[in-house]
């Protein structure tokens, strides 16, 4: 089908007002969390062909929360769409005000290929929720995935309320050409700037969820073994391609060496000592992207790992030494099991290094100082972070997650989702057995005086 003929099919139905009633909404939620439940064996094995995920890897990252966020959106959702009373000021009396959410119309949802399930999915619930049409469109970089989404929300939505286009960058470009109420963007810097230029065109509203260089500093006063474990989880999780994961370390000169003992102890323990021959880690996507971090790793000081498998696309988890702000590593977000490690003598100087950079979508700090955690927390901007973990900020539907400038705009999860994809109208109810007539003209030294005293 053209992809006009599918924005302007939902466009009709979205006329009909069927997707703005409480019932409908909370139907199709129901009807969506029961399909990805009874396929979800289906799901992981497509996760698994498409990046080598585990059974357990591919349930705790991306069916069990899309699940989770399935419950809290069908739990609150009643509440989130009533009507919302506010105060109305004395010069408007007699008045009642309050607040609507109402849906956009027909959004379109352009999903990643890293978490190729859940960042498809959570977005839709949303979109749902608040009462949109939408045009869902997963990754080609992972067709596997692509291909069960289709397959679960086709048998369950008819194409003008929820549609699936599949294919590469000549059907991401059609999709963009429509008139869309609101596009949700998943992925990289420079494909969101053309998503945002092309939605400007029809001052459409974007939502970007981006990436950047998230940085991880670790100082003295830290459980340094304890933050080596998370760490290690946090950065090699799905083989360190998840938008949050510390991109890089910044460790105090004086644990230094310490800490990197601590990383290898854990890689170790985690993953083996010979971490491509364990088959709970995930691979690289395709081979560009193999290609792409093994020239990273090349000519730089390894302290651990280092190593590939171009057949299998396997890449070891790794750390690199003796980095500096100059080092090609740091030119670019990695995106791969790759660690390079930088240190700092005083707080002031990881500082100054990240304030330089564009503002990170994740900051990771393990201190036992409170005013250091303070201090960061005051000085850096980024999108969302940890204080002696990494990347849980975003598994919970209690609080929205978003980046921040070059990270991204806008952010989703629970009720963020639900505002996300709203659009809140402001009204005022004026009651009709008074007119007060302080407004009207003509204006006399009376009635400004009443002005002053209703408006102060």
């Amino acid at each position: 089908m053209e992809m006009n003929t599918i924005a302007e099919r939902q466009k009709a139905f979205f006329e009909k007002n069927r997707t703005k009633s409480y019932e409908f909404r909370q139907k199709a939620l129901f009807r969506l969390k029961r399909t990805i439940l009874y396929y979800e064996r289906e799901i992981q094995e497509a996760l698994y062909q498409d990046l080598g995920k585990s059974d357990f890897e591919a349930y705790m990252t991306e069916v069990g929360m899309t699940i989770s966020e399935l419950n809290y959106v069908g739990k609150h959702l009643k509440r989130w769409m009533k009507e919302k009373g506010v105060l109305t000021p004395l010069a408007q009396f007699p008045a009642k005000s309050f607040e609507v959410p109402e849906p956009y119309g027909t959004v379109l949802i352009m999903a990643p290929w890293n978490y190729p399930f859940m960042l498809c999915i959570e977005p839709l619930i949303g979109a749902i929720a608040a009462g949109n049409c939408c045009v869902v469109k997963p990754s080609a970089y992972a067709p596997h995935t692509s291909a069960i989404i289709k397959k679960i929300l086709s048998c369950i939505f008819p194409e003008e309320f929820v549609a699936v286009v599949e294919g590469g960058r000549e059907e991401n470009t059609a999709l963009l050409e429509q008139e869309f109420d609101y596009i949700f963007f998943t992925g990289s810097k420079n494909v969101g700037k053309i998503v945002l230029k092309k939605a400007a065109e029809n001052l459409t509203p974007v939502t970007l969820e981006l990436g950047g260089k998230s940085p991880c500093i670790v100082d003295e006063t830290a459980d340094l073994k304890l933050a080596a474990k998370r760490l290690v989880f946090g950065k090699y999780l799905n083989s360190g391609q998840t938008c949050v994961a510390p991109d890089y370390l910044f460790v105090q000169e004086s644990v230094k060496q310490k800490f990197i003992e601590y990383l290898k102890y854990w890689i170790d323990k985690m993953f083996g000592t010979e971490p491509l021959k364990n088959s709970d880690y995930p691979r690289i996507i395709n081979e560009k992207h193999y290609e792409r971090l093994m020239k990273l790793i090349e000519g730089e000081s390894i302290v651990k790992g280092g190593y590939g498998n171009k057949e299998r696309l396997f890449i070891a988890p790794t750390v690199l030494d003796n980095i500096t702000e100059h080092s090609p590593i740091m030119q670019e977000e990695i995106f791969g099991p790759i660690l390079p490690v930088l240190s700092y003598g005083n707080l002031e100087e990881a500082e100054a290094f990240i304030k330089k950079g564009e503002k990170p979508l994740a900051l990771y700090l393990f201190t036992g100082n409170k005013k250091t955690e303070q201090r960061i927390l005051n000085t850096i901007s980024f999108g969302g972070g940890c204080i002696n973990d990494t990347i849980i900020h975003l598994a919970t539907s209690r609080m929205g997650f978003g980046g921040v400038g070059a990270s991204g705009m806008g952010s989703y999860h629970g009720k963020r989702s639900f505002d996300t994809f709203s659009h809140t109208r402001s009204i005022v109810k004026k009651y009709q057995w008074i007119d007060l007539p302080i407004r009207y003209q003509p204006y006399t030294r009376r009635k400004k005086k009443l002005l002053h005293l209703f408006l102060k």
